[in-house]
This record gives structure tokens, sequence and C-alpha cells, in this order.
């Protein structure tokens, strides 16, 4: 690959924070002609991947085009290989010396040790998300969860099935999504990012993003831009949902002025948190 043709800096719009980011498109990082499309996309976070979409003959290259998109003035996240993988510290040193990166992903975390490695060779405060993707991991959550380096969690959802054999069914899949909710819940981190949909028709895609909202989590990775807008749309609040709030907020004050008994606490929390919500998908 020539990395002398990587495209300038794309168009960057602008993108909620990270902890509430709904929709994570992943990018191979060995196809440099589609990092100004992403960045210009609706995405809420980019991910340039060096892991899975990049064959082992190319990931040197990869890691090249990351390089020169972010010196040119571009920000991104960076999915990194396992930490088990020969390709690890080639993707950590290379990280460890650039500016621009927003996080990481780590794939294939099965263990709070790896995190940790990995934060130790980046620069201080790099955001991590932790990607489950086996059993192990799955059954290790909590624990990575409540790794001080941990930022988020998400789920792999493809090597999971993998590894374990589950069907891609939503009742087959209720458990690992279930322990991740569970175990961010009681870390105290975001809500994780569910497995992407390899279905890309618009009804199909609005199905699986609200299955992602009945678990319990907040964000979905993406493979195509096209996917993109409908998952944005289903993990953001809803016309009538905000309306509900709006009125429920009226009735009862929003500092809980209004409270006549303890019912009204969990609609009053839940009320809060939708006009929030609105509010931060709302520049």
């Amino acid at each position: 690959m020539d990395v002398t043709n990587v495209p300038p800096p794309g168009k960057r719009r602008w993108r909620p924070p990270p902890a509430n980011a709904r929709s994570w498109l992943l990018v191979p990082a060995s196809k440099p002609e589609l990092f100004a499309e992403a960045a210009a996309s609706e995405a809420d976070a980019v991910v340039l991947d060096l892991e899975d979409a990049v064959v082992p003959a190319a990931k040197p290259a990869a890691r090249e085009a990351v390089a020169r998109w972010v010196e040119a003035g571009n920000r991104t996240w960076v999915r990194i290989n396992d930490v088990t993988s020969a390709y690890w510290d080639e993707d950590v040193r290379l990280l460890a010396s650039l500016p621009g990166i927003d996080g990481v992903v780590l794939a294939k975390t099965e263990n709070p040790a790896q995190v940790e490695a990995t934060a130790a060779q980046l620069a201080a405060g790099t955001k991590i998300i932790a990607l489950l993707e086996s059993a192990r991991g799955i059954e290790t959550a909590i624990e990575i969860a409540d790794a001080a380096s941990t930022f988020r969690l998400a789920f792999g959802s493809g090597d999971y099935r993998r590894d374990t054999g589950v069907a891609d069914l939503a009742i087959a899949m209720a458990y690992p999504r279930s322990r991740l909710t569970i175990a961010s819940r009681i870390a105290g981190l975001p809500g994780p990012i569910d497995g992407p949909s390899l279905d890309r028709a618009q009804d199909a895609l609005a199905e699986a993003a609200q299955s992602t909202v009945h678990m319990g989590m907040t964000g979905k990775l993406c493979m195509h831009v096209d996917q993109v807008a409908v998952v944005n749309q289903n993990l953001a609040p809803s016309r009538n949902e905000i309306i509900w709030a709006q009125e429920v907020l009226e009735r009862l004050g929003p500092d809980g002025s209004g409270v006549e008994d303890g019912s009204d606490m969990p609609r009053l929390a839940r009320a809060r948190k939708i006009v929030d919500l609105s509010q931060t998908f709302s520049p």
C-alpha cells in the first residue's frame, strides 16, 4: 500500500463525549482512502482498526497509515491487537508517540492485567475500551470493568459466537450482554457498547439497535457508514420520550419540589436522564 496517498485531514463534525457515544464506526486501518469519509460522517466515534480488519502482512503499512492520518491533524480512536498477540507491542509503541489519539479499543480482553499493561505503555490518561470477545472475557467482566484504566466495556459479539458456538439470536446473546451491563453498573462505568450488526437492511438494523437498548447498552459498533444514522436514532431518546420527560419535570419540578410520594422518584430520575441525554446529542 502506498501510504503517501493518505488523504488530508477530513472534516470532523461535533461529536458527543465518548462516555455517551452511540455509534462507533470501525474503519480498516489498511484502507486510508476511507478515513476522511468516516471522519466527516455522523458517527459519534471513529475507530481505525489495526486488528481483525487487517491481515498480518498489511499491519505495518496500516500502522503507518494511522500515524500519517494523526500527524496530519486528525484525532481518532484505534482498535489494537490483543496483549497476547505478536502485534500488540508494535501497536502500543506507535500510539504512545501519537498526540491525536482519543483512546484505544483493546481487542480480546480477558483480564484486568491486560488493560493495565496497555495503559502502562500509553500516554497517561489514554482512554481504554476493553473489548470482551470470549467466554473467559465475559466471565471476568466485573474484574475488567473494575480495572483503574478501563473507560468503557464493549462486546465482540462475532468472536464470542465463534468461541462459544452460541447462535446469533437475541435470547442466546442476552447473557453476555447482561454481564457487560451489570459489570459496567457495578464499576460505575458508562453503559457498554454492543457488537456490530452484519445486516445492513434498515428495519433489521433498527430492531438490533432496539435490542441493544433493551439490554441496557448505550453504544453499538458499526461496520458501515450507512449504519450510523439508524444506530444514532435508536440509541437516543425518542421524541415521545422527550415529551414525557418534559411533562414529568414540569409536574414534579427539576429539583423534585413537586414530589408527593416515593413512586415519583423513579419517574423523576428517568425524566432527568432523558432530558440530559437529549441535550447531550444536540450540540
